[in-house]
């Protein structure tokens, strides 16, 4: 298993509906004392998995969207313990996490994704939301809201996966940046279609060790006990993240972030594999949209610098609800 695919299991980067309300346990955190409610929620194909921290807050609740495919929401644990003026809905898309895993490989696409969200809505009355996707998290957000599915106040992207084929420039130039013998074993390997070999697994964890969490992070309690879905990643993305072969490999959204009509903050890690000058180009296609760099981190900078995260989200969110929601 690569490093990326382990990163999946501890944070990420990822049948018929039920009607009535989701089933619902509280508690209350005993490092944070935080109120944390949590259960199932049903969409196409089975139950989902949600967590609401602070769920009687009186902010306009944020909705966090997480990466892979084939992650799960528990990255977002350092995160939303640092978010405490709303309610903040963390949830483990189908197939992975807490949630159902049915195997409907029908589902297995954004559009599914796009679903699920409405069906959280309906379930926890969130008529009024924002939404924030890591990663892959941030396709799910960015067709969300171009699909006109319902309203949505801002949207806050962090490293998001906007394009395959910027993502996969931005990780040519990055291998590029490798000391030469690793970037050997890479081209080898990649030619020959080897990503089992354990030179190639070496020099994928020595890419991950650079652009995913130079920073590192102490361990995720919401994480214990909690897989992601390995399968879903390599069938929707692809072996590792600087190789796509998936059924996301001609995904692009470049063309029409012009239509995202709603505020937007990306946050990128200043060595993030989702580069921050890709991340000032999309910005620039953008409406209303600006971006943060975080210092020191990379790809999983929710997870290395939540503190400094929560801080830039706060202050974004209280300007968007300042001036543009009544």
């Amino acid at each position: 298993m690569t490093r990326y695919a382990a990163f999946l299991v501890a944070i990420l980067l990822l049948g018929a509906c039920r009607s009535g309300s989701p089933d619902s346990n509280e508690r209350v955190d005993p490092v944070t004392g935080q109120v944390v409610r949590s259960g199932m929620v049903a969409v196409p194909g089975g139950n989902v998995f949600y967590e609401v921290s602070n769920p009687d807050a009186d902010g306009i609740p944020l909705l966090l969207i997480h990466g892979g495919p084939g992650g799960t929401s528990c990255g977002f644990g350092l995160l939303d313990n640092e978010i405490l003026d709303r309610p903040v809905i963390r949830y483990d898309q189908l197939e992975t996490g807490r949630s159902d895993r049915p195997g409907l490989r029908e589902q297995w696409n954004i559009a599914h994704s796009v679903v699920e969200i409405d069906a959280i809505r309906d379930a926890l009355g969130l008529d009024e939301l924002h939404l924030m996707g890591w990663s892959w998290g941030g396709s799910v957000a960015a067709e969300y809201v171009l699909e006109g599915r319902r309203d949505v106040g801002a949207v806050i992207f962090s490293g998001p996966l906007l394009s395959t084929p910027a993502w996969i420039e931005d990780a040519k130039a990055l291998v590029a940046t490798m000391p030469e013998d690793l970037q050997a074993v890479i081209r080898e390997h990649e030619a020959a279609g080897t990503y089992d070999d354990p030179a190639y697994i070496a020099a994928t964890d020595s890419f991950y060790a650079r652009f995913m969490d130079p920073i590192g992070y102490p361990p995720i309690p919401e994480c214990q006990g909690v897989s992601g879905n390995n399968e879903v990643y390599t069938t929707m993305w692809g072996p590792t993240e600087f190789t796509a072969t998936g059924t996301l490999l001609d995904y692009d959204r470049t063309d029409r972030l012009e239509d995202l009509d709603v505020p937007v903050l990306i946050l990128a890690g200043e060595f993030d594999e989702a580069r921050p000058v890709t991340m000032d180009r999309f910005a620039s296609l953008m409406p209303d949209a600006r971006v943060e760099v975080i210092p020191g981190a990379g790809h999983a900078a929710p997870a290395e610098r939540p503190a400094l995260v929560a801080g830039l989200i706060a202050t974004f969110l209280d300007g968007v609800e300042t001036t543009r929601i009544p």
